[in-house]
């Protein structure tokens, strides 16, 4: 997989990059003892100075700030480092969350950060949508009421009738962007408009109007763009071009005085092998996940200064069906499909450096399901050890035969397979081709097929174009997060207030197209698209029983086969700076801005 911030879900891609001299040279200045050099993310000259905005000059821990940065916690979702929230506290049925500001943070122009900020901050989440920001009325885990307290002080109140553990997450992740240049841009009615495009008491014809307002402002705010940047982070963005971002230190941050370099230079980059290539000149000082292979990493290791940083990352690669398309309808022909993939081979070839075959299919990465339910529990599910045999038997449930080497279907047609994969995600390619060769070789024909870039292969899966293809899934630590990505709106569940409704395949985003319920020994009917609505209701013992029946399910029927866990490896130059993060350290899933703003990275003596 091309590398990427798995918190976001947002996929890296890039153009090609404006390369420096040695080690950490500005390509414009020659002085590079205290410049820092990353990959970030996608470098679009053209994009507003905006964290709302998808393409946005805004990177994160540099000068696009939160509330709060999420731990690297396995199993609490709602562990968070400070970021511009010096500290928050939350009633116990999650209704209240109240936050206290940074007293000392200030915007780059010299203003304080205040609770007006955070406010207008507030405002535009709504005009974008989703999370505990819905604009649908009742939400389920949705802002009810914003109120600022003092100056620095602001409280969040949920929506009536809910009690989402999911809502102090959704309200840190936050952009904070200051109210002297977003608040102009919002009509002094916003607040109204919002009331009343969330309240369930209001008609539905006021209702509609307040979300068309909302929304229509939203298209604006997210194409806004400032003339400079205003900054609350460590750093302000100077100049982009299409190669690179420059961000030089912002000295209004309120630790300015742990931030060790004077300026950031963030390189474009058009795929995995330019990250590389960065890295065996020399010329990055971090690089966060990139799926390199065996021969690469030890290039890159060879390099004087390089060293690699790994820890555990609550995601997993898998093969996904679109259960719409014959015979994936079948739960047997999945079963098969589960036995005759060797997932070891799989990872060794796709990703033998940063991931680790999944030990079975339970719809969370291998250590997070033995936390919730415990190893012994995770045993006694069906592992899917690669075995032909019990593969065959399988097929011959489904009705086929084997003629010929090749297995036919009931209706006398050849069983064949394609399998998506998105280009430049070397990792998914790789494995890709190692499945297309084991099924081949087992009497299904399967072909590997690319599509152009990621963000086509997303759309074209959420049209159910693809019979099957690899699917990011176990994106934890929260629970029901994870398995949303397996029963959620891709797979026809769709949340109305406190509720979910199941769509039709094609439906409402219904790509994968699998039963609303099944029937799993030992459990009996389970409905898993209601089991994962409950899970952001659930205190702690409540989502070990939802887990275990959910685990059990997706064991059963297998609405994608668990491939491999990935981990988190990360690449980092010592010449210049020192005091990175050590391995398995809880701060490495955030970027390197923020690991500054945390007391790490300091220049080498």
């Amino acid at each position: 997989m091309k590398r990427r911030a798995f918190a976001g879900l947002t996929a890296a891609g890039g153009f090609a990059a404006v390369m420096g001299t040695a080690g950490c040279t500005d390509s414009s200045d020659s002085s590079s003892a205290d410049v820092f050099t990353a990959i970030e993310t996608e470098i679009d000259a053209n994009a507003p100075i905006n964290p709302y905005n998808q393409k946005t000059n805004s990177f994160q821990g540099y000068n696009a700030m939160k509330l709060g940065w999420a731990k690297n916690s396995l199993t609490d979702a709602n562990a968070f480092y400070p970021a511009l929230a010096a500290s928050w506290s939350e009633t116990p049925d999650h209704l209240k969350l109240t936050v206290k500001l940074r007293p000392d943070a200030k915007w780059s122009d010299g203003k304080p950060v205040t609770a007006d900020d955070v406010k207008a901050s507030a405002a535009v989440s709504f005009s974008q949508g989703g999370g505990a920001f819905a604009v649908a009325p009742g939400a389920a885990g949705g802002v009810g009421a914003v109120k600022v307290i003092d100056a620095h002080t602001i409280e969040f109140d949920q929506s009536p009738g809910s009690s989402n553990n999911s809502f102090l997450r959704n309200v840190l992740n936050m952009w904070v962007v200051p109210n002297s240049v977003y608040g102009p841009q919002m009509p002094a009615n916003i607040w109204d408009l919002i009331k009343t495009a969330t309240d369930p008491k209001a008609s539905k014809k006021d209702q509609a109007a307040a979300q068309g307002k909302v929304q229509a402002l939203g298209k604006k705010l997210v194409e806004f763009g400032p003339k400079k940047d205003v900054s609350a982070g460590p750093f302000v963005l100077q100049r982009v071009n299409p190669g690179e971002a420059v961000l030089v230190k912002n000295t209004h941050f309120f630790d300015a005085d742990k931030i060790a370099p004077s300026k950031v230079v963030l390189k474009n980059y058009s795929g995995n092998e330019q990250i590389w290539n960065y890295l065996i000149a020399g010329e990055l000082d971090a690089a966060i996940y990139t799926a390199t292979p065996a021969n690469v990493r030890k290039k890159i290791l060879a390099k004087q200064g390089n060293k690699m940083i790994s820890g555990f990352s609550p995601v997993a690669a898998a093969l996904a069906f679109n259960q719409s398309v014959k015979p994936l309808d079948n739960v047997h022909v999945r079963r098969a499909l589960a036995y005759l993939i060797d997932r070891k081979l799989t990872t060794k070839i796709g990703e033998s450096i940063g991931g680790a075959p999944s030990q079975t299919t339970t719809g969370l990465i291998s250590d997070a399901a033995n936390a919730w339910i415990g190893q012994a529990a995770v045993d006694k599910l069906n592992q899917y050890p690669h075995d032909a045999g019990k593969g065959e038997a399988e097929l011959k449930k489904a009705g086929m035969s084997k003629k010929g080497g090749q297995w036919i279907q009931a209706n006398g047609k050849p069983f064949t397979l394609q399998l998506q994969v998105p280009n430049g995600f070397s990792d998914w390619i790789a494995g890709g081709k190692s499945i297309s060769s084991q099924l081949t070789d087992a009497g299904i024909k399967t072909e590997v097929k690319t599509s152009a870039d990621y963000a086509t292969y997303l759309s074209e899966i959420a049209e159910g174009k693809y019979q099957l293809g690899f699917w990011l899934i176990a994106l934890g630590p929260s629970t029901h997060d994870a398995y949303a990505r397996l029963y959620g709106p891709s797979n026809g569940w769709n949340q109305f207030g406190a509720n979910v409704q199941h769509s039709a395949p094609g439906k409402n985003g219904n790509w994968m197209g699998g039963a609303e319920k099944a029937t799993i020994p030992g459990l009996g009917t389970i409905n898993p698209g209601e089991l994962t609505n409950k899970l952001a209701q659930a205190n702690e013992a409540q989502q070990k029983e939802i887990v275990a029946k959910l685990a059990a399910y997706s064991n059963d029927q297998l609405p994608a086969i668990q491939i491999w866990d990935y981990t988190n490896i990360q690449f980092v130059n010592e010449s210049r700076f020192t005091n990175y993060p050590k391995n398995d350290s809880d701060v490495l899933r955030l970027h390197p801005g923020m690991w500054m703003q945390l007391g790490y990275i300091q220049k080498k003596k």
